[in-house]
């Protein structure tokens, strides 16, 4: 079904995401600034305050966002 799905949708191509590149890695790496950057000295007055800081730091941090620098060797440890 996913074959004859993207074979009607051409526009659509199915990349192969290596499991030490994953977007869960990236998301990782985006709650890790989060955590470090607000959650860990903030104080909030309520739900809404922190929804409200969180979103100023993501809108921040899209401002001069570049790429996560991802290196992977395939070394293996001794």
């Amino acid at each position: 079904m996913t074959k004859a799905w993207l074979a009607a949708h051409p526009r659509f191509v199915v990349q192969h995401t290596p499991a030490h590149a994953s977007w869960l890695n990236q998301v990782e790496c985006l709650f890790s600034i989060l955590t470090r950057k607000l959650l860990r000295r903030g104080e909030f007055s309520s739900r809404e305050d922190l929804v409200e800081k969180m979103l100023a730091l993501v809108e921040h941090h899209s401002e001069g966002a570049k790429p996560f620098k991802w290196v992977y060797d395939a070394k293996v440890a001794a």
